[in-house]
């Protein structure tokens, strides 16, 4: 019998017309001695599955079954480290340990020596009377860990426990995490953990399920073989890698799906990657300088000194406007994506704003904004009629990015005092020239 089990859940949010699917038709289950990790891109809903996982959030529907009974409630069997250490500055580390001990009633003697028991073991011992400020980010961490420890859960649940660390603390508390578990020293049946980092992912699993967005779903469920302790470089490690980046980076699609539905059709459209426009350029010039043409996603961050989430977010970036092509897992420049590469910065400029005027979300704005008295629209307005598509906190992002991106191809301009946004003299200019073209063709 599964320790825990998914039975096609999903969450909802909201109520029509604005509502909004986060995750949808999850089926997963997790048994006992695996140490299972969920990747995928950001909004996937890997933290929502968590909390419902731990009985934090209730699924709008599907089953949720820990040890073949259904979960009604927080489950008592579980517990969650998060990113941010979630530590009382107040309580000394002992202390902070001791708080979950006495949550379950455990006498004040028997908490105390539980407490020192659990600090040793995670490497802390000399440091129970120190407080949080005295420590390190990993030291913190290590905390967290002691605490969730302390309960002694049956499933350990971890929310990108690592990412809040610099990369040498990082580095070090995942092999002594990993240690403490094949060595059996952690009271824990089972492991769940989130992360957007796939290395973090193949380096630590035992499963990797790897998930995709709009809405979230479960994309594949793969089984690593490798053993402990595990060789980034060894060639297992790099081809499992490879697959996982080939699965999230998926393969570029023909124009009219890689753009997705126009705003004014039903469903969803494609959101607008966030990312650093900088960047974006950075990783175009990488490639554009490499002697092969084709590169595997995998070897990018460590060459770039970024994430592998913020890479499949540039490289989303870059295949929605047609500066790269993806399959198998490898990345490939197209000849406009080398043309911006070589391009000076006006005529960058140019192609940027040339091709995200084709993206249903910039098409719909300039149209709107065209239309509007001085061609300019409140802030406001813009951004509740993108709440009927997504919800509020995606609806700021997407107007954000949509601003930053019109900025940069000088179509957009935007006034913070007065919260308007407005077409850039550029912009006019570009969508006289685009309506006199439309005009000549009929």
């Amino acid at each position: 019998m599964p320790l825990l089990e998914l039975r096609h859940v999903t969450q909802v949010y909201g109520t029509p017309p604005r509502q909004f699917t986060a995750i949808e038709d999850i089926n997963l289950t997790i048994s006992e001695g695996e140490f299972v990790v969920l990747v995928g891109p950001s909004g996937c809903g890997k933290s929502t599955l968590l909390r419902i996982i731990t009985g934090l959030q209730r699924p709008t529907s599907g089953e949720v079954l820990y040890r073949g009974a259904p979960l009604t409630g927080v489950n008592p069997h579980a517990t969650i480290v998060f990113q941010t250490f979630a530590l009382f500055p107040w309580l000394t580390v002992q202390e902070n340990v001791e708080v979950a001990l006495k949550a379950r009633g455990v006498p004040p003697r028997l908490c105390a020596q539980r407490a020192i028991e659990l600090l040793d073991r995670v490497g802390l011992d000399g440091f129970e009377n120190a407080y949080p400020r005295e420590l390190s980010g990993g030291m913190r961490q290590k905390v967290g860990f002691a605490r969730a420890m302390a309960v002694e859960p049956e499933l350990l649940c971890l929310d990108e426990p690592f990412s809040s660390l610099d990369v040498l603390s990082a580095e070090a508390l995942r092999g002594e995490l990993l240690e403490l578990w094949t060595r059996g020293q952690i009271p824990t049946r089972a492991i769940l953990m989130v992360t957007h980092n796939i290395e973090e992912a193949v380096f630590m699993a035992d499963r990797i399920v790897v998930m995709e967005k709009n809405p979230g779903r479960v994309l594949a469920d793969l089984r690593i073989e490798l053993p402990h302790p595990r060789s980034r470089k060894a060639r297992g490690f790099l081809e499992t890698a490879d697959r996982v980046y080939a699965l999230l980076a998926g393969q570029t699609q023909p124009e009219p799906i890689e753009l997705g539905a126009a705003l004014s059709e039903p469903g969803r459209p494609r959101t607008l990657p966030d990312i650093s426009l900088n960047k974006l350029a950075s990783l175009l010039e990488h490639l554009a300088e490499m002697p092969q043409a084709r590169v595997d996603l995998y070897q990018l961050p460590q060459e770039l000194a970024i994430s592998s989430d913020a890479l499949l977010s540039l490289t989303d970036a870059a295949e929605l406007l047609g500066f790269v092509t993806v399959a198998h897992g490898d990345i490939e420049l197209t000849p406009l994506g080398l043309a911006f590469a070589e391009a000076s910065i006006q005529a960058r400029k140019e192609i940027f704003s040339s091709r995200i005027r084709r993206l249903p979300l910039f098409s719909w704005l300039l149209e709107m904004l065209w239309a509007a008295e001085n061609h300019q629209v409140p802030r406001a307005v813009v951004l509740e009629a993108l709440e009927s598509k997504f919800h509020r906190e995606e609806a700021e992002r997407q107007l954000e990015i949509a601003v930053t991106w019109g900025r940069y191809a000088e179509l957009i301009a935007y006034d913070d005092s007065t919260q308007t946004i407005s077409l850039d003299p550029t912009g006019i200019s570009a969508l006289v020239q685009s309506e006199l073209a439309k005009a000549l063709q009929k």
